[in-house]
């Protein structure tokens, strides 16, 4: 590296706090300037944590990861870390009651699936000094000793304290049991930042902000660690101390959580959420909500979302889509991008040629146009009192006429190539396949 080039690599890093805080990404930080002096001084290993719950991630968790990829754009080491490990015992942050524990084969399924996800959003070549490491905690987590962890680590946490974190104490405010396991979990996420400090150097940890009492328990842990074990007084004299920082927990401008829809969660795996449909959520977002959303789901430079977001009312549409591009090109890809957009238009452009727009099979001849308007696949309807209501109210057409006979048999003879145009509302749109007789 030249030392032109060295200067620019160390001006990124140090822009790097500053880069997160324009964008929305900041909600607490344990120690602004020691974080801002750390990147200043060079490359910082840091991590966020995901859990194994499910095949796929979700909206939801795209904050840490666009926060993680701006970092490393800015010349940072991001770890993924899946909780396989955690999982096991099942995290309690913001959660009312004991999440459901998953046997070990479907953690092990998840933590296989999620972390394929990760491909599209940071960089994981070797050859890149910032390439993105991926860890899985049970490697570490299922060989502790019960007894020898109670000692090390359990020694430096009081259940005084512990009860006083937010999480711990609105469970037992809610008089909602809190199971000895649960209570672990604090432990067991604290020890992974220790493990992640000493083995890797990782010296921050990002989190939601419903992490803080959990993520600062991790702070703490090293800094007393310091004082016991003298090799890890001399990682912090030479690496820094431990440091934190949590993003803000989203919700959109009408008061809703971020990535629920009436269809359930905004998925990022394409066999449960298609580009067709992860485009749409996007481009219908709340008119309130685009320049937040730009800021924080796209890699679009601050003075274009400006540019972008200085239309109003039904001009604001072009930036809409432009959120809804470059936000499905980040997950999906370029080509999956422009695919989604030309359905869009098809769609929602008053014509008659669907071509491009997602066909959902259906593997009978025939169908009750309510039964159609209530499977899952679509999503128009919660319940058939609701469809039936809606459709003789008109708001149902198929190949661009409305239909108010609920009952009404949709038959593959009925149409070309056994194909026709589905629409509900002003969102929905779908291209149906019906079997052959």
């Amino acid at each position: 590296m030249t030392v032109d080039e060295d200067a620019k690599a160390t001006l990124d890093r140090a822009a790097a706090l500053r880069s997160l805080e324009e964008r929305g990404f900041v909600e607490q930080v344990s120690d602004r300037e020691a974080i801002a002096s750390a990147f200043a001084a060079g490359m910082v290993t840091f991590y966020a944590g995901f859990d194994p719950t499910a095949t796929s991630l979700h909206v939801g968790s795209l904050v840490p990861i666009m926060g993680m990829r701006l970092l490393q754009k800015h010349g940072h080491r991001p770890i993924v870390l899946l909780g396989g490990g955690t999982a096991r015992v099942g995290d309690p942050s913001g959660k009312s009651e004991t999440r459901r524990m998953l046997d070990n084969a479907t953690i092990d399924t998840n933590v296989a699936a999620i972390g394929r996800q990760f491909a599209r959003f940071l960089d994981s070549d070797p050859t890149n000094p910032q390439s993105a490491v991926h860890l899985d905690n049970t490697q570490w987590l299922a060989q502790l000793g019960y007894l020898d962890f109670l000692r090390d680590i359990g020694s430096h946490f009081t259940v005084n304290r512990m009860i006083a974190t937010k999480t711990y104490r609105d469970r037992l405010d809610a008089e909602q049991p809190l199971s000895f396991l649960e209570f672990n979990y604090q432990l067991l996420q604290a020890f992974d930042f220790l493990h992640l400090y000493r083995e890797h150097g990782c010296t921050l940890q990002l989190g939601g902000n419903d992490q803080w009492g959990n993520i600062v328990a991790g702070v703490e842990l090293i800094r007393r660690m310091a004082s016991v074990h003298p090799e890890d007084g001399e990682r912090q004299a030479k690496q820094g101390l431990a440091q934190c920082l949590t993003f803000p927990l989203l919700t959109t401008a009408d008061g809703h959580k971020m990535g629920k829809t009436e269809r359930g969660a905004v998925w990022l795996d394409p066999d449960r959420l298609s580009p067709f449909d992860y485009y749409q959520y996007w481009i219908n977002v709340d008119d309130r909500d685009v320049r937040k959303l730009l800021l924080l789901f796209t890699d679009l430079p601050l003075a274009e979302v400006d540019e972008l977001c200085a239309a109003e009312g039904s001009a604001l549409r072009g930036a809409k889509a432009r959120l809804a591009f470059e936000s499905t090109q980040i997950l999906h890809g370029e080509d999956e991008a422009k695919k989604a957009t030309a359905a869009s238009q098809q769609a929602f452009g008053g014509g008659e040629d669907w071509s491009a727009v997602p066909a959902i099979e259906f593997d009978v001849a025939e169908i009750a146009l309510v039964d159609l308007a209530v499977d899952t696949r679509i999503g128009a309807f919660t319940s058939k009192r609701q469809a039936r209501q809606r459709i003789e109210s008109g708001a149902v057409r198929i190949d661009g006429e409305p239909l108010s006979d609920a009952n009404h048999l949709l038959r593959a003879g009925a149409f070309p190539d056994r194909s026709f145009r589905f629409q509900a509302g002003k969102r929905c749109r779908f291209r149906i396949v019906l079997a052959a007789p």
